[in-house]
């Protein structure tokens, strides 16, 4: 029964802890001195965390301008901040590690270090050509992004170009660079911007550090600022963040971290679960607390996730840390259907089957913005865009491009920016109007059925006309109406904020790329050796993190969870593929027969 006050309204206890289950509450109740939170896939780790933060301040524990929630992504900062707002806790800053710290780094660089700031760089890639043409080096658009992914993991490492080469002996490097080669790069690259007055993301984090572990005036005035710290996803701090993190505490202990060291997937980037699993011993008396009631998957899921980790096993010349014991999730959902699994004979067969299953399942009810096919390389996603094409099913692309970023998008934004400042207050047909300034960027009422990019392009201008229809169908409930103007600012929050409307279409991702997200139904692809685990995994760490990778894709599914393979690349090609080592763990060990392609219906 619900607590009520005097006046019949529902006490500040309830309203905030009263839906906690008893772990998420004794997280939520526990509001000092160092926390460690394991939180296991589905456990609702971020609503402990938020109403944690929301009783503190209830109860006067907790001062929200003093309080600092961190996390890894814009969305997912973005979401915590409301949460917090619904919670009745809307001063609270919740921020990515690099967000804090520019703020901080941009408030006291006049005092620190003096004169203008540096400028920002937001893409390294130019540098890199600039650099790597000055050395006469290879700089076509793969071996550029993967220096500027080795770049970043020397800086998140803390690693200089002087002390790059020891560090990175056993890592391989872009394009069949040498060691040397990567260092002197590495080394142009930096001279560059300091010639131009420049830094990048991963400077903001080090010169913060150095500036907070140099200067005791301004650490003092930002630990007068900052009283409580959350941390979320802390499996995925790296050496560097922890060391601002550090910075940030001082001497104290005021902090809570959340986490799970099985959903590692990071450390090419420099994350490490090292400090989630060494938290308790680096602070002796910490509250440990484990969430391993899972509330988003059916237990046919949830089993099939435990017994894949269960089957992890040490090995010779592993790092102890990776190795601890897996959280065994228990699943609150009622029982749904059985994982499935199709063997095919080649690549376009398994896109084609693939694409004949999503169907059905759309058939059945299944919205197909709740539908997801994962696969562990961008590579694999051409196969995919091409059948769900030819079976008329729409599709959206994740982690390619973010949707504000994307070029029809940003014509569209320009578009209606400009209509708006004409029609003022006017409060037209909005939906109407959107579809009419879209139609001269390639939108249609039919989608398009050519070609995966056009039909890629056709699909985020949809979800700007379904953004449109659904804000003016509100405004309609409300007694309202929608204006252009109103529809404009919309869009400038939501690009401020990457906040990408819905797309009405089956997503395709990469398994690293779908951390953090679910769906009703998911189809993990391409699983045959050589692609899970991939082949350059040749140590038992990399090894490890390729289980683990599969069990984050795994936990992404609520109820329907499919995989597949297939024999061979091509059709009519050597079947000389075997289904992936990791799949023994969780099917039987022989596969059903091989699926019959069959065509798309129309």
């Amino acid at each position: 029964m619900v607590s009520l006050d005097t006046a019949g309204e529902q006490t500040a206890e309830e309203r905030i802890l009263g839906g906690l289950d008893p772990e998420q509450r004794v997280v939520a109740t526990t509001l000092q001195g160092p926390v460690c939170v394991r939180a296991g896939a589905g456990t609702g780790k971020t609503r402990a965390i938020t109403h944690r933060i929301a009783w503190g301040i209830a109860s006067g524990v907790y001062t929200p301008q003093k309080t600092l929630a961190l996390t890894f992504t814009a969305r997912a900062a973005n979401e915590m901040r409301q949460r917090l707002r619904a919670l009745g806790a809307p001063g609270v800053q919740a921020r990515t590690f690099h967000s804090a710290a520019l703020r901080q780094l941009q408030y006291f660089w006049p005092q620190a270090v003096g004169g203008p700031p540096p400028g920002l760089v937001n893409h390294k890639a130019r540098l890199i050509t600039e650099a790597a043409q000055g050395m006469r080096l290879t700089t076509d658009r793969a071996t550029v992004r993967d220096v500027a992914a080795e770049i970043e993991w020397a800086k998140v490492s803390m690693c200089t170009p002087d002390t790059y080469a020891p560090a990175a002996e056993e890592r391989d490097m872009p394009a069949g660079y040498d060691t040397r080669t990567m260092q002197r790069l590495y080394q142009s690259y930096e001279d560059l911007k300091a010639d131009r007055h420049l830094i990048d993301f991963e400077d903001v984090l080090l010169i913060t550090v150095g500036i907070l572990e140099e200067d005791e005036r301004i650490a003092a005035a930002v630990r007068d600022q900052y009283r409580q710290f959350v941390v979320d996803e802390y499996q995925d701090v790296s050496p560097l963040q922890q060391r601002l993190l550090d910075a940030w505490l001082g001497t104290r202990d005021d902090l809570c971290v959340v986490g799970d060291a099985s959903q590692t997937i990071y450390s090419f980037t420099g994350a490490t679960s090292r400090h989630l699993l060494e938290f308790p011993s680096r602070y002796p008396g910490a509250s440990v607390v484990e969430l391993i009631r899972d509330y988003r998957s059916t237990p046919q899921v949830v089993n099939t996730a435990n017994r894949l980790l269960a089957a992890r096993r040490p090995a010779p010349g592993s790092t102890p840390d990776t190795w601890a014991t897996p959280l065994r999730l228990v699943s609150q959902r009622p029982a749904g259907p059985e994982p499935s699994w199709n063997e095919y004979p080649d690549d376009e067969a398994e896109a084609a089957g693939v694409a004949v299953r999503i169907r059905d399942l759309i058939e059945d009810g299944v919205a197909p913005h709740e539908i997801a096919v994962l696969f562990r390389t961008n590579g694999q996603s051409q196969a995919f865009e091409a059948a769900l094409a030819d079976a008329n099913i729409g599709f959206q692309l994740r982690g390619s491009e973010r949707f504000f970023n994307r070029p029809e998008i940003r014509q569209a934004i320009v578009q209606i920016r400009s209509a708006a400042r004409t029609a003022g207050a006017d409060r037209a047909d909005v939906p109407r109007q959107v579809r009419d300034m879209l139609g001269s960027l390639g939108y249609t009422e039919r989608a398009p059925r050519s070609d995966s990019a056009t039909r890629a392009k056709w699909e985020s201008l949809r979800a700007l006309v379904s953004l449109a229809d659904t804000m003016a169908r509100r405004a309609a409930e409300q007694e309202g109406t929608l204006s252009l103007a109103g529809f404009a600012q919309e869009l400038e929050r939501r690009a401020t904020t990457q906040e990408a409307p819905v797309m009405d279409g089956v997503t395709l991702a990469s398994l690293h790329s779908a951390k953090g997200l679910e769906w009703d139904a998911v189809f993990l692809v391409g699983l045959s050796e050589g692609l899970m685990p991939i082949s350059f995994a040749d140590t038992p760490d990399a090894m490890d993190e390729e289980r683990r990778l599969l069990y984050v894709g795994i936990t992404r599914a609520r109820e329907h969870l499919v995989f597949s393979w297939s024999l061979s690349r091509t059709p009519g090609g050597r079947p000389n593929r075997a289904r992936s080592r990791f799949l023994d763990a969780v099917l039987p060990p022989e596969p059903r027969t091989v699926a019959r392609r069959r065509a798309p219906r129309r």
